[in-house]
């Protein structure tokens, strides 16, 4: 029986020294919270990908249509709930990184240069990396029941 329990000791082992390894900012957010910034990057993510493979085809026209989706009209709809719950410096990346995309959208008519617009994409890309190097996103779990306060008392 203690034979079956040594890969959980060692799962639990290596969970604790991977998280005591990270050190990157911790933000505490709920599970929706937490899903809408996921989604929101993983949005992110997807047209990023739609943007390189317009860029490899020359269509500007989808250059900009992709990275317009991208830019701070994507904002509008969902930020005003994590304002006040992620940090100011979290917040001013992600809105920069979305204006960003309004920048490539406009260039990608006004100039029509791949080369730029891939050069502008790697310079956002840099704010996403920073951001993944700097923070990292936990949950906080929410009970229904107060907490119970405990009678013992340490002396």
């Amino acid at each position: 029986m203690y034979k079956a329990l040594i890969p959980l000791f060692a799962l639990i082992a290596t969970s604790v020294l991977a998280s005591d390894l990270d050190k990157r900012q911790v933000l505490i957010v709920t599970e929706s919270q937490r899903l809408h910034v996921i989604e929101e990057m993983g949005a992110l993510l997807s047209g990023t990908q739609n943007i390189l493979a317009a860029l490899s085809k020359g269509d500007m026209a989808a250059v900009n249509q992709y990275a317009s989706s991208l830019g701070m009209s994507m904002t509008i709809k969902t930020e005003d709930h994590l304002k006040g719950v992620l940090p100011k410096e979290f917040m001013q990346l992600g809105i920069a990184v979305h204006q960003d995309f309004d920048k490539i959208a406009a260039d990608a008519l006004a100039i029509k240069d791949p080369k730029h617009s891939l050069q502008q994409l790697s310079e956002s890309m840099s704010k996403c990396v920073a951001c993944h190097a700097t923070y990292q996103i936990r949950t906080v779990k929410t009970s229904l029941k107060p907490a119970s306060k405990s009678n013992h008392h340490e002396h």
